[in-house]
């Protein structure tokens, strides 16, 4: 847990790149969930933020 955390402060690229998959993931989920309407209102702007993070993230240093 301390490297990946290490790894986030020194601006790697494997630990930035995990947080943005987890949160284009975590968007996804939200996505097809049928429970809650504020999950679904709120799905397309986190997987949006996770793809940018992601393509942004892939120009860091590893």
């Amino acid at each position: 847990m301390t490297d990946f955390i290490r790894g986030l402060l020194r601006l790697r690229r494997g630990a930035w790149e995990m947080l943005a998959s987890i949160l284009i993931a975590v968007g996804v989920v939200m996505l097809m969930q049928p429970f809650a309407l504020g999950l679904y209102t709120y799905s397309f702007i986190v997987t949006l933020v996770g793809t940018v993070m992601f393509i942004i993230v892939s120009h860091f240093p590893e």
